[in-house]
């Protein structure tokens, strides 16, 4: 089930071109060939491989980008500068390089993560120029279509991120220009059009041996995306939100994917979405537009999905599914409260700590005292409520809180977040013990449905999306009493909120909303202080790397940087 990226990692790498930060990138060429034996196949493979790949031997070893190859793929450096400053988690190791600042939203252009996600993005985009320059009108325009949209996506992350990007069609050693705001929005837009028709049919790829392909479905779900924000991309020049509905209305129309409801094995449809075998699992792939592959086995990487699993993972919660948990991410109460708006989560007591429990018996202690995630679940009346304040994982005399209070010091300063699993919900093995076979939904049908509503609602204040809501609502089996009842703005950012937790897109929709920057909305250590505090709006988008503007004329630095 994993042939694109078994593919991939047979496929000979091309000699790579140089981009304008290629001294800090350290760009270099990987078994150069002057008569390649790739197969056209492999290659197209190596273009899916740089979003779930950091290099070409596993998790450390010839990595595509210098420096620590673990923090370098696609999904971690986006990942970590849509969530961690957010009001859903925080990082545990507060020490580690460039995290106090994003954690304090006080980061500048030095920030190594900030820099770490610039040169992913910059990397990809250049080999997917140099194979859309070598392989047009020899590869079939499908396939080419396929390229380039990853290539907007990459592009598209930029103008999220930075708001511009260091701009290039072409694989020449001729340095980027800068394109920025309204003009890269613009640029987007045009690009996915064009590329639409050419396109596998909607839902062509999903629940097929070539799942996690690129079809029109993926097109038009990053172009409903991409509408949905154009007034945060083009300063308030565009608001593209009837081109949002329409795009959504293409998918939802297709009947071609569905929300993934039905139980297995105790594992709701939700939890299903994000656990080791959704890439075989027909309830779990019905609702994956567009994925990121992964294999424990084909695909190791301190990255991706391995991140995901590990680092929310404590030695001794019993819904480990690492033997390498890194302990990190926990969930800030802000997160909590979107389930339990009083903070009355089951939670161990000091007194429920076992010593040298075994897993049998932390399972009995949580189900005796109802503090597993299932009495969580329960109690939140809400599928998605995946988060653990049991006894796993405590120490004597320690148990998790809800807030850290004054200083951010270990993993237990909040609940646990048990959402990402390397368990098979079929009951099979994974692949490994410690890197993850989870496939990363980047676009799913629940995203569909409240991009659709929050587009009706921003459009002419319409409640007719409220049907959409309640769709992922009741999918998720929310009580009927918590349900929505109207459309408005806080109803619309809790529900992304719920629906999308750790899924690396917070940041995103705090920012649209108007709540990401200034004072309206605090939580913990916004701002640098513990409970929260205004910060200017220029944190909005991040600042350009200093090598990038030193190496590179024709970039600029953002406001206030």
């Amino acid at each position: 089930m994993k042939k694109i990226f078994i593919t991939a990692a047979m496929a000979s790498m091309l000699c790579m071109g140089f981009v304008s930060c290629a001294d800090e990138l350290n760009i270099k060429s990987i078994d150069p060939q002057s008569s390649p034996t790739y197969t056209a196949e492999g290659l197209l493979a190596k273009q899916y491989a740089t979003l779930g790949l950091t290099g070409q031997k596993g998790p450390a070893g010839s990595a595509d980008l210098s420096g620590d190859e673990g923090e370098s793929g696609f999904i971690r450096t986006v990942f970590n500068l849509q969530e961690l400053m957010t009001d859903e988690i925080l990082w545990a190791w507060q020490d580690n390089e460039g995290i106090a600042a994003i954690t304090n939203m006080n980061w500048d252009k030095s920030n190594a993560r900030v820099n770490w996600a610039y040169q992913r993005l910059i990397f990809d985009i250049t080999l997917y120029n140099q194979f859309i320059s070598e392989q047009t009108g020899k590869m079939s325009e499908d396939k080419i279509a396929e390229v380039r949209f990853l290539r907007a996506l990459n592009y598209y992350y930029f103008l999220d991120l930075y708001r511009k990007a260091p701009f290039k069609e072409t694989f020449d050693s001729n340095l980027p220009i800068e394109k920025s705001g309204k003009d890269l929005y613009e640029w987007l837009d045009n690009e996915l059009t064009t590329i639409e028709p050419m396109m596998a049919e909607v839902g062509a790829y999903n629940n097929s041996e070539n799942f996690g392909r690129a079809d029109r479905g993926a097109a038009y779900a990053l172009h409903a995306r991409l509408a949905l924000n154009s007034a945060v991309y083009t300063d308030g020049q565009v608001k593209d939100y009837q081109k949002a509905i329409d795009y959504c209305d293409k998918i939802i129309n297709s009947g071609k994917y569905d929300l993934s409801r039905e139980k297995k094995n105790g594992y709701s449809g939700y939890q299903q979405l994000f656990m080791g075998d959704n890439d075989c699992n027909p309830e779990a792939m019905k609702e994956i537009i567009f994925a990121v592959r992964q294999d424990g086995l084909k695909t190791r990487q301190y990255g991706g999905s391995t991140y995901l699993v590990a680092a929310c993972t404590k030695a001794g919660m019993p819904s480990a599914s690492t033997a390498d948990p890194w302990k990190c991410i926990f969930a800030r109460e802000d997160l909590v409260k979107k389930f339990f708006p009083k903070g009355d989560i089951p939670m161990a007591k000091t007194d429920d700590v076992l010593a040298n429990a075994t897993k049998d018996q932390i399972i009995a202690k949580d189900n005796e005292k109802g503090y597993g995630t299932d009495a969580v679940i329960a109690a939140a009346k809400d599928d998605r409520a995946l988060l653990y304040m049991g006894v796993g994982g405590c120490e004597s005399g320690k148990v998790r809180t809800l807030n850290p209070g004054e200083a951010i010091t270990d993993p237990l300063n909040g609940a646990a977040i048990v959402k990402w699993s390397n368990f098979h919900a079929d009951g099979t093995a994974q692949h490994d013990q410690n890197f993850s076979d989870t496939d990363i939904p980047l676009f799913r049908l629940a995203e569909i449905y409240l991009t659709r509503a929050e587009a009706k609602f921003r459009l002419n204040g319409s409640q007719d999306g409220l049907d959409d809501i309640k769709l992922v609502q009741d999918r998720a089996n929310r009580a009927s009493d918590l349900q929505a009842t109207s459309v408005d703005n806080q109803t619309l950012i809790d529900e992304w909120c719920r629906e999308f937790f750790m899924e690396g897109r917070r940041r995103s929709d705090l920012v649209r909303f108007g709540l990401f920057s200034g004072s309206k909305y605090l939580w913990s250590f916004k701002g640098g202080v513990p409970n929260g505090a205004g910060i200017e709006s220029h944190f909005d988008i991040y600042p350009i790397p200093g090598n990038e503007t030193k190496n590179n004329p024709n970039m600029t630095q953002n406001p206030k940087y």
